[in-house]
């Protein structure tokens, strides 16, 4: 009896991924199917970066082809392929920009920059190709988290090349100015800015950029929304009361003007002493979690008040990069694999499908 490709993708529907929850089958990651005799070959083409589960993964689709009643040998091409994703109604994608991901707080302090550079550094280490975008021009703190000095190059006197470390490539007015120097700019400047460095960098075929917002609800978010294509937003909180208040504006103000939240990071969970090891939730506890109950949206994790958190990021090598195989940085890319994985199951952009319609008086 000959195997057929409904044979395959009947086995294969009973295979999950671990990381969406969905079988390979209906999530129309089983591509390429080749029969010959009872020998079987397939790819496996995944909408986010995994390059540390791309084994796992092929193991699992392997043992459960394997299945099938009278197969011979079975091989499989499992690989990465990002998308780009729709983002507000009305904008274009930016060339060599798929995904811009916006990482934003209701209020200042509670490690917003921090957790962006660690995203940003995650998702590369699983094998996208990622930008950074610092937005906050009043305080600049991409340049030190990153440890990267020195100004940007520009080769046509109009644009500018990103500065890159750590594999990610990084683009602030903090690269511009004395490190001393307050931005004393009223808000017409701030947004200038915003839009010169995100327009006029030359980013390099990235498949995500994260831009680490300034906190709170003013010119630049309202700039990001009506003019920057942002396919979705991640909100950072502390679990204290006075932080939630301000991050449920700061979501509440993204779902107005039609960007999608793509979850919440609860930031200072928990203290861990570094004598005793004595867990203490002094920002409280549940917040993070209570804030998604009430608003729909998916808690992405926590992150513990850690010094090695800080010192790391005060150094220029932030936790994903100093310490990658740590229990911090598993949560990191935890996070991240959580958002590359919302971001994927998104509407894809289909603005370049469709040809370009000019009107003309002839």
């Amino acid at each position: 009896m000959s195997i057929t490709e409904n044979d395959v993708k009947a086995v294969l529907s009973a295979v999950i991924d671990p990381n969406t929850g969905k079988d390979f089958v209906s999530s129309r990651s089983i591509k390429n199917i080749q029969i010959s005799g009872a020998d079987l070959a397939f790819d496996v083409e995944l909408g986010y970066p995994a390059a540390s589960q791309l084994a796992s993964i092929r193991e699992r689709v392997v043992a459960g082809a394997q299945t099938l009643p009278g197969v011979g040998k079975v091989s499989a091409k499992v690989y990465t392929k990002v998308l780009s994703h729709a983002v507000q109604r009305g904008l274009k994608l930016m060339p060599n920009v798929k995904n811009i991901i916006a990482v934003a707080s209701g209020k200042g302090g509670v490690g917003k920059s921090t957790t962006a550079v660690n995203l940003a550094l995650a998702l590369s280490a699983e094998g996208a190709s990622v930008g950074i975008l610092d937005a906050d021009i009043y305080g600049p703190s991409q340049p030190m988290m990153l440890g990267i000095n020195g100004r940007p190059e520009s080769r046509d006197g109009k644009t500018m090349e990103p500065l890159e470390n750590h594999g990610v490539q990084v683009s602030s007015i903090g690269f511009m100015i004395d490190p001393d120097e307050p931005m004393v700019w009223r808000g017409p400047m701030v947004t200038g800015a915003l839009q010169q460095l995100l327009e006029q960098t030359n980013w390099r075929d990235l498949d995500y950029l994260i831009v680490d917002m300034p906190p709170g609800t003013g010119d630049i978010q309202l700039t990001l929304s009506q003019k920057v294509p942002v396919t979705g937003a991640v909100i950072v909180t502390t679990p204290q009361d006075i932080a939630l208040l301000d991050a449920r504006k700061g979501l509440k103000m993204f779902e107005k003007v039609g960007i999608p939240i793509i979850g919440v990071v609860e930031n200072m969970s928990t203290h861990i002493c570094s004598n005793c090891g004595h867990h203490e939730e002094i920002f409280g506890a549940g917040g993070g979690e209570k804030m998604c109950r009430d608003f729909g949206v998916d808690f992405l994790g926590k992150l513990p008040l850690n010094l090695s958190i800080r010192e790391q990021t005060d150094s220029g090598r932030p936790t994903v990069v100093a310490d990658p195989e740590g229990p911090v940085a598993t949560i990191y890319k935890e996070i991240a694999r959580k958002v590359a994985v919302k971001v994927a199951e998104k509407a894809k952009d289909m603005s370049s499908k469709f040809p370009s319609i000019v009107v003309r008086n002839d």
